[in-house]
């Protein structure tokens, strides 16, 4: 490894996963403050499974970016049938006690190798960074989480796609972050690595991109691949 490569890397299920119990406790607050129609939590449980799977496809499939607020909107909306005046909710309190409520039950590292990972890697000289698209949670609270999760040092730089209005595999999110690597160091697109557990908006995102790219987690590869490191997938040359 030389001084002059760069990690880029996903968060979600490649760095960090949810608390299971913030679901939970999302749900509860959504089930007992704006739910006009009676539903079950089971089935507040569900419209936010709804509304997470259609917003991530739709990001992948535009490469936009649908806001945490419009997200825990239009869940409130199908909890309520559709009969509900968005104008009546406080937007911004409720993302108050949403971000308070992620710190109450906090995200865990995925893999406990990570922090040890990422010290290696840094020793080596690589330079480092997140990209990642976000949900319900903002890139504002993600980067409080990192700090809180003594992940933060690890990386020079994160981008967030509510931040940028970019979702990957969006190739210009991908060169944004390229554009930022380079302004750390003179690395060539072959020396960069972009990784992450999904293959659509990681590792067919970051080939597009030009750069290379390495999937873990969801193949069941565990992280510390990156300890002796050939990407996964290389860049067409």
């Amino acid at each position: 490894m030389t001084g002059h490569q760069h990690y880029s890397f996903d968060l979600w299920l490649t760095l960090i996963k949810s608390n299971p119990l913030f679901k939970k406790h999302r749900s509860k607050y959504f089930h007992q403050h704006f739910n006009f129609q009676h539903i079950s939590l089971e089935d507040v449980e569900q419209k936010f499974r709804m509304v997470d799977l259609m917003c991530n496809a739709i990001n992948e499939r535009t490469g936009k970016n649908i806001d945490a607020d419009e997200m825990y909107l239009m869940v409130i909306s199908l909890i309520n049938n559709n009969q509900i005046n968005l104008h009546d909710i406080d937007i911004e309190h409720l993302y108050t006690h949403m971000e308070a409520l992620v710190f109450d039950y906090m995200p865990q590292v995925y893999d406990p190798d990570t922090i040890n990972l990422l010290a290696i890697l840094k020793s080596r000289g690589a330079t480092t960074n997140i990209l990642s698209n976000t949900g319900f949670i903002k890139g504002v609270t993600l980067r409080k989480v990192l700090q809180q999760l003594a992940l933060a040092p690890y990386f020079d730089f994160q981008l967030y796609s509510d931040e940028a209005g970019m979702s990957k595999p969006n190739p210009a999110f991908f060169e944004l972050m390229i554009i930022q690597a380079r302004q750390l160091a003179h690395v060539q697109l072959q020396n960069i690595t972009h990784v992450g557990d999904n293959p659509r908006a990681d590792i067919e995102g970051a080939l597009y991109a030009g750069i290379n790219a390495t999937l873990i987690n969801s193949n069941q590869v565990s992280i510390l691949t990156l300890n002796n490191h050939e990407p996964s997938h290389i860049f067409p040359s």
